[in-house]
């Protein structure tokens, strides 16, 4: 049996050489929307990321189409309940990239409680001269342990993140309207914890995690309305931070910039923007702001463990299919 396999952004050699090995013609240079919509009712299966969309038109123009894999969390950018509608199956890998956008959080707090993204733009321009007054200037850190940390949104991502935070001595406080309860388990290296422990934190409203958080990481899926506007930024602390290694919109980029130009956000770190590239660069320009180019699942090791993770999903239903 052999199926073509469009991956329209990229994939693993891991992942690719699943397919190959199962049967499949892997084709992986880049289409654009009309190139691939050309094509598309050639295709058994398409695999992409968060470039490319996969709308009802394209679905409809995909007769033979048996599976769409997106590499990543997300899946704001297919139609998913369309595509099912059809007899189209959608598969992702939510777990393959908890840990890598989980430690990008905490890059970006680390670096935020030392000024690192102020001295890291400031110092290549000072000559030494004022390398002292900068020095007195970033002297006023903080630290993690003994914060407290809001997760909102109680996936994976979640709940790595909050794993990391305990292991950092943070406090932790979840909310998502969709969990009463939240396990974490501390599956550290086995030399530190030979039995895993797991926590269990009660969810709290979104309102009373912004009240009492030190810092907030968002973990909640993109598409639907703004879960950081202007009245929940009046909900948190003076001086609190915020991280957005979620998705773009989510926050509403406008508030965020008035909450750190008020004071009321002390620093912020973003990875994910309204409008990508950004088109406003306010908040990119603003010293405390700590910035990353929605790199969250971006490391070596996520990226083969999406891979592997998306070919073993979409040869099972291509098996399946074909086995009916």
């Amino acid at each position: 049996m052999s199926w073509k396999v469009r991956v329209n952004d990229g994939i693993d050699p891991a992942g690719q050489a699943l397919l190959e090995r199962a049967g499949c013609e892997v084709l992986t240079n880049h289409l654009s929307p009309e190139e691939l919509m050309a094509e598309a009712h050639e295709l058994d299966a398409l695999l992409v990321r968060s470039a490319t969309k996969v709308r009802e038109d394209l679905i409809d123009n995909c007769s033979k189409l048996k599976v769409i894999g997106r590499g990543g969390v997300g899946l704001d950018n297919i139609d998913v309940k369309y595509a099912e509608s059809k007899g189209v199956a959608v598969v992702n890998t939510p777990a393959a990239s908890s840990a890598s956008v989980a430690e990008l959080v905490f890059g970006h707090m680390f670096g935020m409680v030392r000024g690192l993204q102020k001295t890291n733009r400031i110092m290549p321009e000072r000559g030494d001269s004022e390398f002292k007054a900068l020095k007195k200037a970033c002297s006023k850190g903080t630290e993690l342990s003994g914060k407290t940390l809001g997760v909102i949104g109680a996936g994976r991502i979640g709940r790595e993140t909050a794993r990391l935070a305990v292991g950092c001595g943070m406090n932790v406080m979840f909310s998502d309207p969709f969990v009463e309860e939240v396990e974490v388990k501390l599956n550290f290296h086995p030399e530190v914890l030979v039995k895993p422990i797991t926590l269990h934190f009660k969810t709290v409203s979104k309102e009373e995690l912004l009240r009492n958080s030190d810092f907030v990481s968002l973990h909640i899926p993109g598409g639907g309305e703004v879960v950081m506007g202007e009245a929940e930024f009046d909900m948190m602390k003076k001086g609190s931070g915020i991280v957005n290694c979620a998705r773009g919109g989510v926050v509403s980029e406008k508030a965020l910039l008035s909450a750190l130009n008020s004071g009321k956000v002390a620093y912020a770190g973003v990875d994910v923007f309204e409008n990508e590239p950004p088109v406003d660069m306010s908040l990119l320009q603003h010293e405390n702001v700590s910035l990353s180019p929605h790199i969250g699942a971006a490391t070596r090791e996520a990226q083969e463990r999406v891979g592997v993770e998306l070919a073993e999903k979409v040869i099972e239903r291509l098996h399946s299919v074909s086995a009916q």
